[in-house]
C-alpha cells in the first residue's frame, strides 16, 4: 500500500468539522485530502468535488502562497498571509488571510486555515459593541439602583405634604410630584427587569408572532401586519416572555415611526452555519421585522441600542436596548438596516438540535 492510499479516511477529521473557520488538508504534493464544511460554504463548493484535487485548482495561484506552501513542507516553517485574494466559481473574489501549518498525521502534511477579512472586521466590531453595550448595562443597572431610593422618599415627602394641604389647587402640585416620581419608578423597573433570570423552554417562534401581532393590531388600528414565514421551522429554546417583549418592542417602535399607518412584515426564515456569539451552529431562525417608514435618522443610526436614545420625541429610548439585552441573553444577534421606506431588524437566534452546536 502506498503512502498516498494510507490516508486518513474523513471521520478522524471530526474535530475539524467543528471549526468556524475554513480548513483545507494538504499532502506532499499539494494535493487536497480533506475540506471542512466552513470551507465548502466559504468557497461555495462540494468538498467530494475538491478531494484528490489539487489545491491550484480552487485556488488559481495567489501571489506569495505557492511559494510559502513550498516552504513551509521545506523547512517545517509556518506561515500566515494576509489580504490573499482568490476568485472562486462565478465572478466574486474573496479577499482571505490563510495560516499554513506544517502537521505529520499519515499522509497530511499541510493544514490551511482561512478567514475571510470582512467575516474578522466584523467579529471585531461585535466584540467591540458586545464590551460596551455590557458597560452600558453596568452603568444603568447601577443608575437605577441609586435613583430608586432617593425616588421612594421624593414620593413619600409629596404625599406626607399633600395631607398637610388645605388648598386645591396646592394639592396639583404635589400630585405633579407623585405621578412623575412614579413614572420615574417605572422606569428604572424597566431597566432593571432585563437582568432577571431566564425561563428557558421550548418555545414556537411563530406563536410569539401572533401573539406580537394581535397586541400591534389592537394598538394600531391603521397599521397592517404581513406574515411571511417558514412554517416547517422547529420550536426553540428561550424565555417566552422576554421573545416576546423584545419583538413587540420592536414592532411598537416601528409603528410609532409610521405614525401608526403602514405596513409592518414578519419574516422568518432558517439559515445553516452560522457563527453567533463566537459559536458555530448548524441551524440558526432569522426573524425579520421589516417596516415601509421614514427609516432611522442618520445622526442616531449608530447608536439606536444604546440606552436613552431615541428618535422620537417623548421616546424613552429603552425599547430597542432591551430588545438588544433579551435577544443577547438568547445567545443570538440583532442588527437593524435602514432607508426611507425600508427598514429592517434582523435577530438570528440559534436552534440547538441534537447537539449540534459548534464552537
Amino acid at each position: 500500500m502506498t503512502a498516498r492510499e494510507n490516508r486518513s479516511s474523513p471521520s478522524s477529521f471530526g474535530g475539524l468539522d467543528l471549526l468556524s473557520s475554513a480548513v483545507i488538508l494538504l499532502d506532499d504534493d499539494l494535493i487536497i485530502l480533506y475540506v471542512n464544511p466552513a470551507a465548502e460554504n466559504l468557497f461555495a463548493v462540494s468538498g467530494r468535488q475538491l478531494l484528490k484535487q489539487p489545491l491550484a485548482h480552487l485556488l488559481g495561484e495567489p501571489p506569495g502562497l505557492s511559494a510559502a506552501l513550498d516552504n513551509a513542507l521545506a523547512s517545517n516553517w509556518s506561515y500566515t498571509g494576509q489580504n490573499l485574494t482568490v476568485h472562486r466559481h462565478g465572478p466574486e473574489a474573496l479577499h482571505l488571510d490563510c495560516t499554513v501549518t506544517p502537521v505529520e498525521a499519515g499522509a497530511i502534511r499541510l493544514l490551511l486555515e482561512f478567514r475571510p477579512i470582512d467575516t474578522q472586521l466584523r467579529t471585531a466590531r461585535e466584540e467591540r459593541l458586545a464590551e460596551q453595550q455590557q458597560a452600558n448595562r453596568e452603568l444603568i443597572r447601577n443608575l437605577a439602583h441609586e435613583i430608586k431610593n432617593p425616588l421612594g422618599g421624593i414620593r413619600g415627602s409629596a404625599q406626607l405634604l399633600e395631607r398637610e394641604l388645605n388648598n386645591p389647587q396646592l394639592r396639583e402640585y404635589t400630585q405633579v410630584i407623585i405621578k412623575e416620581a412614579d413614572r420615574l419608578q417605572e422606569l428604572m423597573n424597566r431597566l432593571l427587569t432585563s437582568h432577571r433570570l431566564m425561563q428557558p423552554q421550548p418555545v414556537s417562534m411563530h406563536e410569539i408572532l401572533e401573539r406580537v401581532r394581535s397586541l400591534i393590531l389592537a394598538e394600531f388600528a391603521d397599521v397592517r401586519v404581513t406574515r411571511d414565514y417558514d412554517t416547517s421551522l422547529p420550536d426553540l429554546t428561550g424565555d417566552r416572555e422576554q421573545l416576546i417583549q423584545a419583538i413587540l418592542n420592536i414592532a411598537r417602535n416601528a409603528a410609532q415611526a409610521m405614525d401608526g399607518s403602514g405596513e409592518i412584515v414578519l419574516r422568518t426564515r432558517a439559515v445553516r452555519q452560522v457563527t453567533l456569539a463566537k459559536r458555530r451552529y448548524r441551524l440558526a431562525l432569522q426573524l425579520q421585522v421589516i417596516d415601509n417608514g421614514p427609516g432611522i435618522p442618520d445622526a442616531i443610526r449608530e447608536q439606536i441600542f444604546y440606552p436613552l436614545v431615541s428618535g422620537r420625541e417623548g421616546g424613552s429610548g429603552l425599547g430597542l436596548t432591551l430588545a438588544q439585552n433579551f435577544i443577547q441573553q438568547h445567545h443570538g444577534t440583532i442588527e437593524a438596516e435602514s432607508r426611507p421606506g425600508r427598514t429592517c431588524f434582523s435577530i438570528l437566534l440559534p436552534l440547538r438540535n441534537n447537539n449540534e452546536e459548534k464552537r
